[in-house]
């Protein structure tokens, strides 16, 4: 009964976040699909910078994605650059002015003033319980991780400096605070006891 509790405990604080994201985007005349295409994009890597990635992390239709990035690309938040291996494959990244609109929005007002009122160590608390809780219904629902880089299995560090080992790719020190839709989390032995 008390896991039951803590999955409608998350449901509410996501509901009043949407809320609080309807509002800050109507302001500027978006939809918070808008919004979330643009913080994704914000904070994934190179390899998970595409229309399929952008669909796959927000559960939308490949439709209703490519709507929405033709919006955002008409107001130019986003640019589209062809991948310089595959001409097929397209990459999405922010344009200034979408940078700019990240970081006037995010934070949301809301995780500010509840910043002000809850302890360092209340927080870490509550970041771990909130990790391995998502951690769990990913594994439930056979939905990709979407991790940060220096959290995954494939990260490493080869003669002084960041690796992909899936790709065989170098890493810039900012690129290991991306997320990646490759990501395979490295075993945390609260959520992958069977």
């Amino acid at each position: 009964m008390h896991e039951l509790e803590t999955f409608k405990l998350i449901e509410r604080i996501s509901s009043l976040l949407r809320s609080e994201e309807r509002k800050k985007y109507a302001a500027i005349g978006l939809q918070p699909i808008h919004g979330q295409v643009l913080e994704y994009l914000g904070k994934c890597n190179k390899y998970s910078n595409t229309h399929a990635s952008v669909a796959e992390y927000l559960g939308l239709t490949k439709g209703t994605v490519s709507q929405t990035i033709q919006i955002l690309e008409r107001k130019r938040f986003l640019e589209k650059t062809a991948d310089s291996l595959d001409g097929r494959v397209v990459h999405l990244s922010l344009s200034e002015a979408g940078r700019g609109l990240i970081d006037e929005l995010k934070p949301l007002d809301i995780f500010k003033q509840a910043e002000a009122k809850v302890s360092r160590q209340e927080f870490d608390s509550i970041d771990n319980a909130l990790q391995t809780t998502l951690g769990v219904l990913q594994k439930v629902n056979r939905s990709k991780s979407f991790g940060l880089c220096r959290s995954c299995s494939h990260f490493g560090v080869e003669a002084h400096h960041y690796q992909c080992k899936l790709t065989d790719e170098h890493l810039d020190r900012e690129d290991t605070d991306k997320i990646c839709r490759d990501h395979i989390p490295k075993p945390n032995p609260f959520i992958d006891q069977e």
